[in-house]
């Protein structure tokens, strides 16, 4: 990934990750699953329904060390079937 998060980060820092995906009842455990393997902590992640239903968001904040601790999280949600956008 060619990103410019540490040129604008001082880590470590809180970042905030929106997921967008299919609305499911395992969507939320298997980001948390991912979340909790490369950066344990205590999260409260909050969700919301699209309009028809049909998707989730899950909006959280994730403690990241370094630039490299970011585009994993981005990649390894992003790899989960269900998962539709990681911003």
């Amino acid at each position: 990934m060619q990103t410019k998060f540490d040129e604008y980060l001082e880590f470590p820092c809180d970042f905030t990750f929106k997921i967008m995906g299919v609305n499911n009842d395992t969507l939320e455990d298997e980001v948390l699953s991912v979340i909790q393997g490369l950066a344990p902590g205590d999260y409260s992640p909050k969700t919301r329904p699209s309009s028809k239903g049909n998707y989730k968001s899950i909006t959280l904040v994730v403690k990241v060390t370094s630039k490299q601790h970011i585009e994993s999280l981005y990649t390894q949600i992003g790899a989960i079937e269900d998962v539709r956008h990681v911003l």
